[in-house]
């Protein structure tokens, strides 16, 4: 009789949101103080780097650049580079960004 393999020191989770899931960790960066704030400015349409840091008072390159990386990871932001001189890069939501935002922004108002 074959009843599996169970490893006591990682029990089965026992909650609809089980500490391991994934989902937590991309929950955390769109409620970030600033992944909400460039969701939101990014629902009205594209942007450029320099649009976005002017939209979003407070926010500093660093932090700026770092939530848009982090998001685009997440599949909610897509990043256009032309190879142009200067370099120029366009922020959108993506479909699953495009969703994510339309359920904030009831939220926000």
């Amino acid at each position: 009789m074959d009843v599996g393999i169970v490893n006591p020191a990682r029990p089965a989770p026992s909650g609809r949101f089980p500490a391991e899931c994934p989902s937590r960790v991309v929950l955390t960066h769109v409620t970030s103080r600033w992944g909400v704030l460039i969701l939101l400015a990014l629902e009205r349409g594209p942007m450029r780097w320099g649009e976005l840091r002017r939209e979003i008072e407070g926010v500093s390159e660093k932090m700026l650049a770092s939530t848009l990386k982090t998001l685009e990871a997440d599949g909610i932001v897509h990043r256009a580079a032309q190879p142009t001189i200067p370099p120029r890069v366009d922020y959108s939501l993506t479909e699953r960004g495009t969703d994510l935002a339309a359920r904030l922004v009831p939220l926000m108002d």
